[in-house]
């Protein structure tokens, strides 16, 4: 099995390591525009095989598409990542021109690839690679709410004083600070709703946390983290690759599931060799639909800025 992914940043290079690490795929291809990024990287990577074990082939190639030639999974970290005080709507202008080339240039070489998307706004990234490439939906597949997942199942861990592993929680909505929607009342321990630990204080400052989660990392190294999302990709490639139809938080396009149409927005699917195999239409109070349609409606307005780059 074949990965490529585009961009040699910190979150390309975490998700080439814990791929490679992991033996996910037996060979990944790193791509970047800078001359001789990609190809240090993937030696660096490379140079751990006989201290870690793994059998991986990585290699990594200066803006040669060729190289990526019939990849089963694509994921595309391209683009500027977050400073200091910027959201990640505010990326949109920048990225979006970026990702769209990406998204044409692999499927060129692998058109039967399926797309994992991680560059920000994520869920506005996602919805432009589906309608600039017009390939199924199932193929197309924005990574945030695995992250935002595993970081809400972090911050109740630390609340709780357990191991995150023990942990089953969620997040829905938007891939944003306002727009994420941590499933506080769906969240268990060992099986065990978390309410029967913590109070609706401490839950609400669990999902507080959550939702700036991104930002709080971004305050405090300067740039967008890279470790959790390179370890939430490779989450995911995993489950497509081994078919292991896990159910994962993902942004996907919706076609009135939960209310919402012409959308790309993270919700809980089963993922598996075909990519989403299913989207899970759960049951949601009242309270947390009209936080997945507000979320939505942000999303939208999001999208709109897009009319210029897919016209």
């Amino acid at each position: 099995m074949k990965v490529t992914i585009v961009g040699a940043g910190n979150v390309g290079a975490s998700c080439a390591d814990a791929i490679s690490y992991r033996g996910i795929a037996s060979e990944v291809v790193l791509l970047d525009i800078k001359e001789g990024f990609a190809e240090g990287k993937a030696m660096d990577i490379m140079q751990c095989a006989t201290n870690t074990g793994f059998n991986t082939q990585l290699s990594g190639v200066t803006n040669d598409y060729s190289k990526t030639a019939n990849s089963d999974v694509v994921v595309i970290t391209s683009g500027i990542p977050r400073k200091p005080g910027m959201t990640r709507e505010e990326l949109i202008g920048i990225n979006a021109g970026i990702v769209k080339s990406v998204a044409e240039n692999v499927l060129t070489h692998s058109p039967n690839a399926i797309i994992v998307v991680v560059s920000n706004p994520m869920d506005t990234m996602t919805y432009l690679t589906l309608k600039a490439t017009g390939i199924p939906k199932n193929r197309i597949i924005g990574m945030g709410g695995a992250l935002d997942s595993s970081r809400f199942r972090y911050y109740l861990s630390k609340a709780l004083n357990t191991p995150a592993n023990d942990i089953s929680a969620m997040v829905i909505g938007g891939h944003g600070d306002t727009t994420m929607i941590p499933l506080t009342r769906l969240a268990s321990y060992n099986g065990i709703p978390v309410s029967e630990f913590l109070s609706q204080e401490q839950l609400d400052k669990v999902a507080a946390d959550t939702m700036v989660g991104g930002a709080t990392l971004t305050g405090l190294l300067g740039t967008s983290a890279w470790y959790a999302p390179g370890a939430s990709v490779a989450y995911l490639v995993d489950s497509i690759l081994n078919n292991q139809r896990k159910m994962i938080a993902c942004s996907v396009f919706l076609e009135g599931e939960y209310g919402q149409q012409d959308i790309c927005i993270g919700v809980p699917c089963i993922i598996g060799k075909n990519g989403i195999e299913q989207i899970l239409d759960i049951s949601l109070n009242d309270a947390e639909k009209a936080l997945f349609a507000k979320s939505a409606d942000a999303v939208r307005n999001m999208n709109a800025d897009l009319k210029s780059v897919l016209a």
